[in-house]
């Protein structure tokens, strides 16, 4: 089949990362994928597939050509995916990999975008629910993946030293970031250090935006911690391996990612229920896993410090239930359920 992909950006991130992995096993398994880019789009990934970027930086229904599939995301890419449907460029089916109207601006806009078609992928069974319990939609789920190239590298023993805590942090400027709770994980990451002063702190970003972000540079001048901007995966999958404890502070996010590349990387994971998470992680038996409104991230990061059993528990049973979660087995999900959507569709 021939898909059409509107993206906006594939700068890094995991949802950009999904995009462009599942795209890339599109292309693999013979289908031809166009990805349609507005001319100020980013791409960090590689990608195997055609790009095509238009002038204009809003994408419009005349910038999509006509295929069989045209597989929207964001918000802003199901309108002009819907129009170019109506015109006869094909079946729209939108992957989510966000519900946008509850933590982003806009949402006049993007609530309403669920109801353009019924076609609808989701990344989690929360995902699932929340869009139910609103638009009376039920998207069928293609549940996040890991690269194999993420994996344990067995080098913490090599590292010895003090225990190293990481977390992701992306740059707090345009308040994308505010569900990442990046000021209280910096708060807690505060009490830990208070109260253990021999480990390392460190905070991993992308490098452009370490470039453009006056917050992340600020933070890298206190010298409380270390700034890692990886390059690639090879750099970032290293960050991940020296990692003892992996803390992800968000409350709100459809699939959490980085938690589970971490956990694959053999890194005990404290997080933040953000509901997306829940699809690998379970409190006590793979990870510590707290409420927001609890306040205990710093308590279950200083219990894992003091407790070296429980710790290398949660990081073998986390590894062990991350290998569950693959981008062949997300690919299958998708093609299944598109072919699936295609042919009843054709049937009608």
């Amino acid at each position: 089949m021939r898909y059409i992909l509107p993206v906006y950006t594939l700068c890094h991130g995991g949802a950009q990362r999904m995009i462009a992995e599942l795209a890339n096993r599109l292309v693999d398994t013979g289908h031809e994928v166009l990805i349609v880019m507005p001319s100020q789009g980013v791409v960090e990934y590689e990608i195997k597939a055609r790009i095509l970027q238009v002038k204009e930086t809003i994408l419009q229904s005349r910038h999509i050509p006509k295929g069989d599939v045209i597989l929207s995301n964001f918000y802003t890419t199901a309108y002009p995916a819907q129009q170019a449907s109506e015109e006869g460029k094909g079946l729209h089916v939108r992957l989510s990999l966000c519900y946008e109207p509850t933590f982003l601006r806009d949402n006049q806009y993007s609530f309403p975008s669920y109801h353009l078609t019924p076609h609808l992928l989701v990344l989690s069974r929360w995902q699932q629910d929340m869009i139910f319990l609103n638009h009376g939609i039920k998207g069928r789920i293609v549940p996040v993946g890991v690269s194999r190239f993420f994996h344990n590298m067995q080098i913490r023993e090599q590292l010895n030293g003090p225990l190293r805590i990481t977390s992701i942090y992306r740059k707090e400027e345009g308040n994308f970031s505010w569900h990442r709770e990046q000021k209280y994980l910096l708060a807690e990451l505060d009490l830990v250090k208070a109260a253990h002063p021999e480990v390392i702190l460190n905070l991993i970003t992308p490098p452009g935006e370490y470039a453009e972000s006056e917050d992340i540079q600020f933070l890298q001048s206190t010298g409380k911690y270390n700034i890692y901007t990886p390059e690639n995966d090879e750099e970032l999958r290293y960050h991940y391996n020296q990692t003892d404890i992996y803390v992800s502070s968000g409350s709100y996010d459809t699939g959490s990612l980085p938690g589970l590349e971490a956990m694959r990387c053999g890194a005990a994971l404290v997080a933040c229920y953000s509901g997306g998470n829940t699809e690998y992680a379970v409190h006590e038996r793979n990870c510590l896993m707290s409420y927001r409104y609890e306040n205990r991230l710093a308590k279950d990061v200083i219990r894992l410090i003091e407790d070296d059993h429980l710790r290398l528990k949660l990081a073998k049973n986390g590894e062990r239930d991350s290998n569950v979660f693959t981008w062949e087995k997300s690919y299958s999900e998708l093609e299944r359920i598109v072919n699936d959507i295609v042919s009843r569709a054709h049937a009608n």
